[in-house]
């Protein structure tokens, strides 16, 4: 074996007498392997018990965690920042400003930040908004181009005229199926007399999208990326947009949507879950059902009433509302969500799926134009919807 890859043995098995490599570390590997060991355990070149942890101190914590930063690229830096919360309860030191400052900013940190909100001290509060900040900065870059591109062609499509200016607003597939009754079959084609086109872009509002959000602890990554999209389509004007968040009660935050930082510190993660609740008050908010976009963000673990939730959602399907279930949007695919109340839903004509946030202008766009909820997610998320 060669010295290359004892060194890398040595560095997954956390050395000690037991490791069997015989290979020692200097320099930055030593400090790798330290760093390594202060989170997931190991006695380093020394041999002995397992040891490691980063104690009590926010100024130790703060070290490491820059660190890490010296040592790993930012996606592994993430993923060892949320295992630090997780198996060395680091939750309360985050509180502190000198923690804020060194940590790499990503989407799991301010979700847990976003929990703590309510106990947050004031002299952490400026540092934890500007980490916030840094982090819809990030996604606003990534997701808003493509989002209102998505978003202004479906609205594009779905608006039909008789009279297309240009050929390339033509829709041939509606056009041919208008004129059937016109096919020559002597010449094998058919003459249209009749044209079907996608029309211009109009400036009033064509449809209204009514995002509704859980607020539970393990929606945290579809809370944060859940805001970002609301405040992407709260800037179009062919959209009104609302976002409403829930756990035992119900908060309106559309008012925030044109600052999702300030929305975000509107939320409170954790506490129950009254679906039925929620539901019925967005209902409240649609004025022209056969035009809106419903789109639930939950994981459907219901602490209301469960049979007046899937009466509400028969009775907005009905209505002609697109509604839309999501257990997550994010990267990390579906939580643990209510099988039972998926199936319900499923049997009302409703999917219910994970989304990725790179799919989800694709899934507006889809909506927009009424299209199979359910075979655009087998289509395009390679998975069969709930």
């Amino acid at each position: 074996m060669t010295d290359e890859r004892l060194r890398r043995w040595r560095l997954v098995l956390g050395g000690g007498e037991a490791d069997g490599t015989g290979c020692a570390l200097a320099g930055a590997d030593a400090g790798m392997d330290g760093a390594l060991a202060a989170l997931y355990g190991g006695g380093g070149d020394s041999g002995g018990e397992r040891s490691g942890g980063l104690g009590a101190s926010a100024p130790r914590v703060a070290r490491w965690l820059g660190d890490i930063r010296s040592y790993f690229p930012s996606t592994v830096v993430q993923v060892m920042q949320k295992d630090a919360v997780e198996r060395l309860n680091l939750t309360r030191l985050l509180l502190e400003p000198e923690m804020l400052e060194a940590v790499e900013p990503d989407v799991h940190l301010v979700g847990t930040l976003l929990s703590l909100n309510r106990v947050m001290p004031e002299k952490a509060r400026e540092s934890a908004r500007a980490l916030v900040a840094r982090v819809v900065a990030d996604l606003e870059r990534r997701l808003n181009q493509r989002t209102k591109a998505a978003v202004t062609g479906a609205l594009d499509r779905a608006a039909r005229t008789n009279r297309p200016r240009r050929v390339a607003d033509i829709d041939w597939n509606r056009t041919i199926r208008a004129n059937l009754h016109n096919y020559l079959p002597e010449r094998g084609t058919v003459v249209p007399s009749r044209l079907v086109g996608y029309g211009r872009r109009q400036r009033a509002v064509q449809r209204e999208v009514v995002l509704c959000i859980d607020q539970s602890g393990s929606m945290a990554a579809s809370v944060v990326y859940s805001s970002v999209f609301g405040a992407v389509l709260a800037s179009m004007r062919s959209l009104r947009t609302s976002l409403v968040v829930f756990d035992t009660s119900v908060v309106d935050l559309t008012e925030e949507l044109h600052d999702p930082v300030e929305l975000l510190f509107g939320t409170q993660l954790g506490g129950g879950t009254d679906i039925n609740r929620a539901i019925a008050y967005c209902q409240g908010l649609i004025t022209r059902p056969t035009d809106s976009i419903f789109v639930l963000i939950s994981d459907l673990y219901e602490g209301g009433v469960r049979q007046e939730m899937l009466r509400r959602v028969a009775q907005m399907t009905a209505a002609g509302i697109q509604v839309i279930v999501l257990l997550a949007l994010s990267d990390e695919g579906a939580p643990f969500y209510d099988h039972d109340n998926a199936a319900a839903l499923a049997a009302l004509g409703v999917p219910a799926f994970a989304c990725t946030p790179d799919a989800f202008p694709g899934l507006m766009a889809a909506a927009i134009e009424r299209r199979d909820i359910g075979v655009w997610a087998e289509r395009e998320l390679g998975i069969a919807a709930t």
